[in-house]
Formats: structure tokens, sequence, C-alpha cells
């Protein structure tokens, strides 16, 4: 490193998350961003050169961010989110990886002539996809559950097979081809699996027994956590070269899947810590591009991208859904999606310097043509995926439901009324003791920190169109409003004000940061509450021409408080401070009444 090393890697991780930033406010995956700033502060203006900053260090660093990389995301497989399409994803990660493959190479030979050997290696780099830019997608696109579920696993789990795919035929390559090249290179890949898969298990459970027992303090389970996924890496690498993405792999989805572990505190923090390493790894990889490397490809090379993208793709999901319960629409969305990441970025960039330092011809071709396959699928589908999945029919239902923030006697109480008339509800609870009571009265109810990567990889959003704040709590209602209101729309973010002390205070604060304020003037938290535990109750009644939206008020008095308003059609609206709602005959009114008593 040299005396301007400090002040780079500062910048790094500055511009990194700027375009982190910029991504979510525009709704596109950040991986687009942070290759374009690559190649400008790179190959265009020739401003940052990560090999020269890093040194040595620098590939060790992108294979440890890699391995925490995918230990966070093989910590969110749980098998039961995939039960009764295992076989789907099996066939993925199997047969259809083994024809995306043969495709691609054949197509790369075809058409701009390189030799079989380099070929078949960029082909195995490029079957994988991955999660930094699969999740980010699936946020955008939200298709149903089905597609949303397999394509994330596929993501997770074909990136170590696909890696150790690469370095079968990396192996392969080196020991000069033949017949006993390719028994070296398959005692390889079988040494790679037995190592990785015996190593994972053996630390994931261990780790788990440890957390289960409460052998350590839980101040402790991120660092250490940490520390043993880099351990276990390194030692699983030291006795078989490449194994150790399977062996994190392994450790993480043995995590994620043992009895009475719980990892939700360690995901939150290994989230933070991948969006960190993601921003700054895309970066580095994207500057060292060459920008002739790239005319040296010239226009030819697109047709290889559009063989992945137009036949290696389909051909890969027709073999791997034959007898599964998919619909077609269901099956053309996936055969759709399939963007490239970070480990085929970074096996590329490893594998190229090694093969061009042996004189391997065409191996300095590449990081380009992968570079040309990562870019161009996530601009392509990233921009087209949604409107394909409306198109198709398999994308979510009319956000009709509704986020609600807030898990004490309100949040309850609402959300038992919203699904008596048919609509659908996600409660999140803030503590412990509030999501205990939700789930047993039987409520859909999420338990965690609602502005984390965590909550919205696991938060159900399927038919969520508007967020309800009604925590007790301003600040994380408001909060909860800046996280979800470009998402949800400005006019489907609504906050109920925590107690009459700060009724003003919230007015004073601007619109955006607060949302809608709900129900009538002075209605908040407190008081709903206090209504509900002296025997107020919510309910639904229906208009009709005897009996309209006066006489329900004259009946109940001044301590009616109208909560939303039901039409013929269905549609839902919400009372608000701001705006009045004139129910007529035919509509359902949901309101608090208090206890006639």
């Amino acid at each position: 490193m040299n005396e301007f090393a400090l002040p780079a890697i500062a910048i790094l991780i500055a511009i990194g998350a700027l375009c982190q930033w910029v991504a979510w406010r525009v709704r596109l995956p950040a991986i687009i961003f942070l290759l374009l700033v690559g190649i400008l502060v790179g190959p265009v203006f020739t401003l940052f050169d990560p090999q020269q900053l890093f040194g040595d260090l620098f590939f060790p660093f992108i294979s440890l961010s890699v391995a925490i990389i995918l230990f966070e995301g093989s910590l969110s497989l749980k098998f039961k989110e995939i039960l009764g399409l295992q076989r789907v994803v099996r066939n993925m990660v199997s047969i259809g990886m083994l024809v995306t493959w043969l495709i691609t190479a054949l197509a790369t030979h075809l058409v701009l002539g390189i030799s079989w050997q380099i070929c078949f290696l960029f082909g195995a780099i490029t079957v994988v996809t991955g999660p930094t830019v699969i999740i980010p997608m699936l946020r955008t696109v939200r298709p149903k559950a089905s597609v949303s579920n397999i394509l994330r696993w596929e993501g997770i789990v074909i990136d170590p097979i696909g890696a150790s795919l690469a370095v079968l035929v990396y192996e392969f390559i080196i020991a000069g081809g033949g017949h006993i090249a390719l028994g070296n290179a398959l005692m390889a890949l079988s040494q790679i699996v037995i190592v990785g898969m015996l190593m994972g298990a053996v630390c994931g459970y261990l780790f788990g027994l440890t957390l289960r027992r409460h052998l350590l303090p839980e101040y402790l389970h991120n660092i250490v956590t940490l520390g043993l996924v880099l351990l276990s890496f390194a030692a699983s690498n030291m006795l078989h070269e490449e194994s150790g993405l399977v062996t994190v792999t392994v450790m993480g989805i043995w995590l994620a899947n043992m009895k009475d572990v719980d990892t939700e505190e360690i995901l939150n923090f290994k989230e933070s810590l991948s969006i960190l390493l993601i921003s700054m790894l895309f970066i580095m990889l994207a500057a060292r591009l060459e920008i002739d490397s790239f005319k040296t490809l010239g226009w030819p090379a697109l047709w290889v991208f559009l063989a992945i993208q137009f036949l290696a793709r389909p051909l890969n999901i027709v073999v791997s859904t034959m007898g599964s319960k998919l619909t077609w629409p269901e099956r053309h969305l996936l055969a759709w999606i399939a963007p490239r990441g970070i480990v085929a970025a970074a096996i590329s960039a490893l594998f190229a310097l090694r093969l061009v330092d042996g004189n391997f011809e065409g191996a300095e071709m590449l990081v380009p043509l992968t570079f040309l396959v990562i870019i161009g699928t996530v601009l392509l589908q990233s921009t087209t995926a949604r409107i394909i999945a409306l198109w198709l029919g398999v994308a979510e239902p009319e956000p009709k439901g509704f986020l609600i923030v807030g898990a004490g006697i309100v949040g309850r109480e609402i959300s038992k009324a919203l699904i008596s008339s048919g609509f659908r509800v996600q409660l999140v609870a803030t503590s412990w003791d509030d999501a205990t009571t939700a789930k047993l009265e039987g409520l859909p109810t999420y338990h965690g920190n609602l502005m984390s990567e965590h909550a919205e990889r696991h938060l159900d959003f399927v038919g969520i169109g508007r967020l309800l704040a009604l925590s007790s709590y301003d600040g994380v209602n408001m909060a909860a409003i800046l996280q979800y209101r470009l998402e949800l729309g400005k006019n489907n973010v609504y906050m109920l004000q925590s107690k009459a002390g700060e009724v003003e205070k919230v007015q004073q604060i601007p619109a955006y940061r607060r949302g809608q304020l709900l129900f009538s003037k002075g209605a908040t938290y407190a008081s709903l509450a206090a209504m509900l535990k002296s025997g107020g109750v919510i309910k639904a009644t229906k208009l009709t021409e005897s009996f309209n939206f006066e006489n329900l008020r004259e009946v109940h008095g001044d301590d009616l408080i109208p909560l939303f308003a039901i039409n013929p059609r269905e549609n839902i609206q919400v009372f608000t401070q701001e705006h009045s709602i004139e129910p007529g005959a035919g509509w359902s009114v949901i309101s608090l009444v208090p206890n006639p008593s």
C-alpha cells in the first residue's frame, strides 16, 4: 500500500454508499451504478488502480469478501420456504447448469473463435447468478412467491457450485488436457466437494450448538461468527484450494435450518457488512478493466450475450422444470431472469491473471467478456423484468394489503378488523413481547428491525400496498415512513401520533417524513389504546339508505373514531386528518366505538 491508501479507501467506501443510495432512490440494482463508477475512475479517467492500492492483498481481500457475501446469503436459506420446489432448484443447479455451460462454451467458440479450453472456462464462470443482483431485482419485480424463492435459492446455491466447476475446468487447462488431466480435474472436484461439505457441516453444527446452549454472550455473536467464517474459509482452502466457498455456503445453510438457533442478529450484521463489501468489490473489479480489451472483443461478442440470454437460459429452465407444478408463465419469467454478479466477476479476474501469466492464448478475453455478460444481463433484465412479470400475470396481485408497524394493542386490533374484512395484513413487531402476543392471536407477524436488509428479504410483501405506522414511538413510525414512502408511494404511507403531548411537534414535521396523519384530529396511539383497554371495540358497519354515516356518528357520539371506509367495489380508503371521506349507501365503515357502558 502507498501513502494515499487511507484516503483512497475512505473515498471508495463513501462512493460505494452513494451508489447504493442512488440505486435505492431509482429502484434499480446497485451493481449498475457501482460498475459505472468503477469504469469511470478506472479505465476511462485512470484515477484509481485497486491492484496498486492493495498490492499482494488484493486477491486475498476479494476471496474473503466473496466468502462473507456467500455466507450471508446462505444464512437466509430455509428449507421450509422451498417446499414442493426442491426438485426444480436441484435441477437448475445441476442439469440446468450443465446446459447453460455447454451452450455458452459452444456459442463463444463459434462466434469469437477462442480456444475450446478458454470457452469452457468462460462458460463455467458465467453459469452463476448470485444474490448480490438477484435479491435487489426481486424487490423491484415482485414476482409470485414460487418464482421469487426459486430464483433466490438458485442464486445462492449455484455460486459455490459454479465456482467449483470453474476450478475443474481450470485444473484441466493447466494440466495440459487429455485423459490424465481430466482424471486429475475430477479428482480435484471431488476433493473440493468432500472437504467443503464436511468442513461446512462440522463448523455449522458446532457453532449452532454453541449458540443454542448460550455459551457465547450475545454481544460477541457477530464478531465470533465473522471470525469463524473467515477461519473456516481459510482452513478449508488450505486443505484443498477453492473448497472454501463450499464450506461457508454449507455452514450458512446448516445454521439457518438448525432448530432453536437464533441467527437474526447475526444476519442483520452480515447484511450490512455484505453491502459494504459488494460496493467495494464491484468498483475495484470494474476499475481493473481495460477499454482496449473490449475493443478487441468487438461487436460479435454481443452474439455471445444473446445466446446466453435467449438460448442457454430458456433451455436451462425447460429441462429443469419438466414435471413440476409451475405454470408456463412462471417458467417464462424464470427463463428471463438470470443476472450475473460478483462471483463471476471475481473468479474471472483471478483465473484470467493466472492464465495470462501462463501464456494461455485467449485468456485476456475472459474478464471483458465476463463483464459484458454481467452488464448486459443486469441492464436488460432489471429494466424489463417487472413489465414482463405483469404481462405474464405472475407479478404480485393488486396491492390492497397493509404493512402495519407496531404490534401493540392498537396494531393488533386494527389488523384483526382488516383481516375480517378480507384485506391482507403483515404486522411488524419491534418488541419480543408484542411479537409473541400477536403470533398467539394468529396474526402474520415479523419480529425485527423493519429498516434492515433482512426485513426486505423475509417480509412477505405479496399484495401489500400501504403502510400504517402504529407504533407507540414516533421515531419508529417516521423511520418506517422514510423507508417505504418511495416504494409504496407518498400517498400510501400513514402515521398515528403517539400521545397528546407530541401532537403539535409531529404536525410541525414535514409531511414527507411523517406521511399522512391517521384518523380524526386528536387521535393518538395513547387515546386509541386507552379506549380499547376500557372495552372499546373495532367493528365494521354496513351503511344503507336508511342508516347513513351521519346516523352512525349520532349513535356513538363524538367518541366514535372512523378508521377505514370500504366502497362497494371492495376498495378501501383510510380516514386521515388531511382528507375527509364521505361514505354512502353500500359502503362499510370500520370504526373504533367506545364501550357502551
